[in-house]
């Protein structure tokens, strides 16, 4: 069987890489990481790129005129790497119509809340200030707008009468790097990805 050739796209730390590319090699999965895009030169996750031995394609912004510009640069970047599907992990910018023309159908994000509550970049500490006594991780769809696709699964997590943010984040974090790997399985199953 061919190995589908991925993209995944990070911003910060990393660690739902690292969840995935150990996931991937333990469960034989034919998928293979062709290239981490990240939009931070400084961003850990290059480090853990390098781990893996996966290439990487470091990309400022605001080096370019727009944001379809810099989206015509990741094109050619994924292009080149003959890329099926991308995984957003952690990536901390929306796809503009450039990317989502040739990946939308072919792309998932994973978020740190119950969507539709709690969107875009705070989803942490937006259901932890609203007091909400369960939050959780949702897997989802990329489509034009702010963590508003299609829902693939979602896992709730408490939130202690008696937690701080960082042990919510932790829990969080710990639900993430379990489910999405898990996600990502179902849908090579399914033959989504």
């Amino acid at each position: 069987m061919n190995k589908k050739r991925i993209a995944i796209f990070a911003s910060g730390e990393g660690t739902n890489f690292t969840a995935l590319a150990e996931s991937f090699e333990r469960e034989n999965l034919p998928v293979s990481i062709e290239l981490l895009v990240c939009d931070h030169k400084d961003a850990n996750v290059l480090n853990r790129a390098a781990k893996f031995n996966v290439d990487t394609f470091v990309i400022n912004f605001k080096e370019y005129p727009n944001k379809a510009a810099a989206e015509a640069v990741i094109l050619e970047q994924l292009a080149a790497k003959h890329i099926d599907f991308i995984i957003l992990a952690g990536y901390m910018r929306i796809l503009g119509k450039t990317l989502l023309s040739k990946y939308e159908g072919k792309t998932i994000n994973i978020h740190p809340a119950l969507l539709p509550n709690f969107p875009g970049r705070h989803g942490i500490e937006d259901a932890f200030e609203a007091g909400v006594p369960v939050t959780g991780v949702t897997v989802h769809w990329v489509d034009s707008g702010i963590d508003s696709g299609k829902i693939i699964a979602q896992r709730e997590v408490p939130v202690h009468k008696d937690d701080h943010l960082d042990q919510l984040e932790a829990r969080i974090h710990a639900v993430e790097h379990k489910l999405y790997p898990e996600v990502v399985k179902q849908l090579v199953e399914e033959g989504e990805i």
